[in-house]
């Protein structure tokens, strides 16, 4: 049997959470600071991406994304800038924040592709199948000879 024969037959949706819960991210880019120009040229790099908002952070180098998951990744987005000819902050601790960001974007957006588990409810989809099922466990006789008597 398949996975979505099977979902639908325990009655199990599949939709995600609406836009907001989670999938907004607010995130800081930090562009080298001797960047010249970096950052005006790296706003309309983001605003062409169709980036949420962009604002001006608190360092001259910084700059405020906000993005939906489903659209952008943060790793997408620096590589549009890198495209551009932006370079980024590469000190090692800002690296290993955005290592770890990439891993948890990309594990959140595979998490939403993936339909729902089925979980305490997989004897349902076997009782739905069984009665659905074209099967020859069915009693031919007619119910007035079935009784004892």
């Amino acid at each position: 049997m398949l996975r979505e024969t099977a979902y639908k037959l325990a009655g199990r949706r599949h939709h995600h959470p609406t836009p907001g819960g989670g999938l907004l991210k607010r995130r800081v880019l930090r562009l080298h600071p001797r960047c010249p120009g970096g950052r005006e040229r790296a706003v309309a790099v983001l605003e062409a991406l169709g980036v949420a908002c962009v604002e001006q952070g608190q360092a001259a180098s910084e700059l405020l994304v906000v993005y939906s998951v489903l659209d952008h990744t943060l790793q997408g987005l620096e590589a549009g800038l890198r495209t551009e000819g932006l370079v980024l902050d590469e000190r090692f601790r800002w690296q290993i924040a955005r290592w770890l960001v990439y891993f948890s974007e990309e594990t959140q957006r595979r998490n939403l592709r993936s339909p729902e588990r089925l979980l305490k409810q997989s004897h349902k989809v076997y009782v739905h199948a069984w009665e659905h099922h074209p099967h020859g466990d069915h009693d031919t006789t007619p119910p007035e000879l079935r009784g004892y008597k």
